[in-house]
């Protein structure tokens, strides 16, 4: 008897039970899945954060949430992969968040305190290095670590083969039910299927370098998408396409994801106008922060609700710090701050940029060279997560599977 998966109409008990056991599965995984608890942190402490010139931030600037992406034209680099959480805001919120996962991550591998220390000051010293020089300039640019060499040389080796591993099957290609992709109704199936016969759509999937401009698309196939923590319980599609003839995969499938839009949890600037839409504002912070992605986004409506789409590329992978020594954590924390870095400098004027590194290099105690909002933040988010884990562990970590 084949395993049953949960009906459309009982779907969201389901992936609520989900959602709290992934978040129960290790203190980072809580930090990642709960964006909501770092700002209301945020709004309660009356800790003075500096305030740097509105621009566009991640919101959700966690580890997992940085990675390589590539561009229509196959092109590969590592920038910001989620931007569910974009607002034009402060970017002090970015380097916290950051820095909270890294304090996170390093517990995870067993580093000592002292190492967290010191992924601190690197984590800040990459980042304050995007401001050196004229956006762009290699001068600005920290050195790819090993680690991160490692995930851009498997991201350049990918094809469709790797993406479709264990999705694709039959003759006529299909996306078999799992424990990832569930069965979607006959009205989310005639909805998704009139988004995808749309001419923003077609433009969309032949974008990238091999395919014709003028193929046309076709919907073989698409199921609801379990996947992530923050996105369980939200609207959630894969949806695959053919593009034109050809019988080669690496050109015509086409992999889509589909994902509801809501309000961002990240606080904005006072005075600037975003899109109302919530589906154009991650499209347009994606634009600013992370063009490789922005440039393959559409926005879309599904269910009555705002969605985003964009193709899945075999290329586009997050950086996991499962298991890290010393060395490599300083190097990865400087490293991933230089690419939160450049891509909030990218956005400011000059004088702004040297406003903004004057206000960070402010502030540095004598016993650790990282600004003591920085420092003082983490430490007190570390521990407000820990124990706020260890409550959600006990609250759901025995729950079925």
């Amino acid at each position: 008897m084949g395993k049953k998966y949960p009906a459309p109409a009982h779907r969201d008990e389901r992936l609520a039970q989900l959602r709290n056991l992934k978040m129960a599965k290790s203190a980072h995984a809580y930090v990642r899945g709960n964006t909501i608890q770092f700002y209301e942190w945020l709004e309660a402490s009356e800790r003075v954060l500096p305030h740097g010139p509105p621009v566009w931030i991640c919101g959700d600037c966690h580890v997992s949430n940085i990675g390589p992406i590539a561009d229509a034209d196959g092109n590969i680099k590592v920038q910001i992969r989620d931007l569910d959480q974009t607002v034009v805001g402060n970017p002090a919120h970015d380097i916290i968040r950051l820095g909270v996962s890294l304090a996170m991550a390093a517990r995870g591998s067993d580093l000592p305190g002292v190492v967290t220390a010191k992924m601190m000051e690197q984590l800040i010293v990459g980042y304050e290095l995007a401001f050196s020089a004229r956006p762009g300039s290699r001068k600005t640019m920290q050195k790819r670590p090993d680690t991160i060499r490692l995930i851009m040389k498997r991201a350049m080796r990918r094809k469709w083969r790797h993406l479709a591993a264990e999705r694709i099957e039959g003759l006529e290609p299909n996306i078999p039910l799992s424990k990832n992709y569930w069965p979607i109704s006959g009205s989310e199936r005639t909805e998704l299927k009139a988004l995808m016969s749309t001419e923003k759509v077609r433009l969309l999937a032949t974008a990238l370098i091999q395919r014709d401009a003028k193929d046309q698309v076709e919907m073989l196939d698409a199921a609801y998408w379990v996947k992530g923590c923050s996105s369980l319980g939200l609207l959630r599609y894969a949806v695959l396409l053919r593009v034109g003839e050809s019988k080669d995969p690496e050109s015509s499938l086409c992999l889509i994801d589909v994902k509801e839009a809501v309000r961002s949890a990240a606080p904005r600037a006072k005075g600037i106008r975003m899109p109302r839409d919530n589906a154009s504002r991650i499209i347009q912070g994606a634009l600013h922060l992370a063009p490789n992605l922005g440039e393959r986004m559409l926005a879309g409506r599904i269910r009555g609700n705002a969605v985003f789409l964009r193709e899945l590329l075999p290329q586009d992978l997050k950086v996991d710090l499962d298991h890290l020594d010393h060395e490599q954590a300083m190097e990865v924390a400087a490293y991933l701050g230089n690419v939160v870095g450049r891509a909030h400098a990218h956005q400011m004027k000059s004088a702004d940029r040297g406003r903004w590194l004057q206000e960070l290099s402010r502030n540095r105690p004598k016993t650790i060279d990282t600004p003591s909002w920085l420092w003082h933040s983490v430490v007190e988010l570390v521990k407000a997560h820990e124990g706020a884990y260890l409550e959600h562990c006990r609250r759901f970590a025995n729950l079925p599977t």
